[in-house]
């Protein structure tokens, strides 16, 4: 094409002229933005990632408890062997079902006092998933005969009570009588959930919650559902989690009849709805198995259940959307500045070529070429510069945190190439059509006012 070959021309023969300097700028930009946006997505991924495996370590996606008023520590028993634990799969989304009681005590030592939550699993517990957590010793053993009398502690707690694996703890269980039993510390695990796992929570043997409640073996606190959430299409969730909501706004605002203006509000309540894909994919799967529960049983999501954890990370996701949205207005500014600073540079040849015949598409698409290609070279420094950013924090984690405030010592990187590919698709075509305004300028241009521009 005409137009390539001429932007072509130009662009070589600026060398050191203040065009080129021009060009280096819109390039570093570019480069930078994306940089930039690649960088905050994979580490905002890999906060998402890394928090929601810790906390489905410990309690999985789904809970199913008896029906209760109260909000005690402790659960009321029911058996779980219900149809979903008998056969899981009817439900063709769920991957492990486990049964699972909590009970308040204290540790006691010559030292300290520390109340804690006994969490006993039973043999279905899913050790591989907690295997990640576990920073000293093992998993519990359980005995064939009675309960094992052994149990797993945070690193928190073994450091308030000065314990390690291999020693010895007496707990005192909340019952009248109080009963208290001595365990083998058999591993020491570590969340950096202090708020919720590590400075509270102490796994041992279901079987002893049984023998100190006068449970049946059969009976438990809670079952822990796994779903898999890659089981579920993302069109269908959003057009199932979209008609729900249409059904429920409907209902809502047209059956009040005070609000002005209905239609505007219900519009405005379906524009605000924002699509998240694991709180579909929990909620559809929580639907689905609570149509088939006894009534006196109760099925909540881990998200509500530590709805503070989801919330932070949620609100990560928007500071980096905000992050994203100003790096587009920055880059898009500096590309309009680079394309009117061209424009009137070459403002005499753009005379010329209109004197010679040459229409303003011609001329325009010459100076889109030259945009193109300063997107182009951008893109390729931006992946350059945030990939290599990422790959060292992913490879050495020279960027440390605190884990109270952040829940991780480190800064984590999920990689997701898709993301990469979204988001270089996104600046360029930002970018790419916010550089047909100034050109656009092109065809208020006079031939012969432009040949004698100085």
């Amino acid at each position: 094409m005409l137009s390539r070959f001429i932007a072509h021309r130009i662009r070589h023969a600026q060398g050191n002229s203040f065009a080129s300097v021009i060009h280096k700028i819109a390039v570093a930009s570019i480069a930078v933005g994306l940089a930039a946006a690649i960088v905050s997505f994979l580490i905002m991924q890999g906060f998402q990632a890394a928090v929601k495996d810790k906390i489905y370590s410990f309690s999985n996606h789904l809970l199913i408890t008896r029906f209760t008023m109260s909000n005690a520590v402790e659960e009321q028993p029911f058996d779980y062997r219900i149809e979903l634990y008998k056969n899981p799969e009817q439900f063709p989304f769920i991957t492990h079902v486990q049964e699972y009681a909590h009970k308040a005590g204290l540790v006691k030592t010559d030292e300290e006092v520390l109340g804690i939550v006994f969490k006993g699993v039973g043999r279905s517990f899913n050790t591989e998933g907690f295997k990640s957590n576990l920073l000293e010793g093992r998993f519990i053993n359980f005995s064939d005969s009675a309960y094992a009398n052994e149990v797993v502690i945070s690193k928190v707690i073994a450091d308030k009570i000065n314990v390690t694996v291999g020693d010895q703890l007496t707990i005192h269980f909340f019952q009248n009588p109080p009963r208290f039993r001595r365990l083998e510390v058999v591993g020491i695990y570590e969340t950096n959930l202090s708020d919720y796992f590590d400075s509270k929570v102490i796994m041992g043997d279901i079987g002893l919650v049984q023998r100190l409640n006068g449970w049946a073996p059969h009976e438990a606190g809670g079952l822990e559902v796994k779903v898999n959430l890659n089981y579920f299409t993302t069109i269908a969730l959003w057009q199932q989690d979209f008609n729900a909501y249409s059904d429920y706004a409907h209902e809502a605002i047209f059956s009040n009849p005070e609000i002005e203006y209905p239609q505007l509000v219900y519009l405005k309540a379906l524009y605000d709805y924002q699509f998240n894909f694991d709180r579909a994919a929990l909620e559809s799967a929580s639907r689905q198995i609570g149509n088939s529960m006894d009534y006196d049983l109760y099925l909540e999501t881990v998200r509500d259940k530590y709805i503070q954890v989801f919330e932070w990370l949620d609100l990560i996701k928007r500071q980096v959307k905000i992050l994203l949205v100003i790096i587009l207005v920055v880059v898009c500014v500096n590309m309009i500045s680079v394309i009117l600073i061209l424009v009137m540079e070459r403002t005499p040849m753009v005379g010329m070529l209109k004197a010679m015949g040459a229409k303003n598409q011609l001329v325009r698409n010459i100076f889109l070429h030259s945009g193109i290609n300063l997107i182009l070279r951008g893109l390729i420094w931006g992946n350059a510069i945030g990939l290599s950013l990422c790959f060292l924090q992913y490879k050495f984690k020279f960027i440390a945190l605190n884990p109270r405030d952040y829940y991780m010592e480190y800064v984590p990187v999920q990689w997701g190439w898709d993301t990469v590919l979204i988001l270089n698709a996104i600046v360029f075509g930002t970018v790419l059509t916010v550089l047909l305004l100034p050109t656009l300028y092109i065809s208020r241009i006079n031939p012969i006012q432009a040949i004698r521009f100085d």
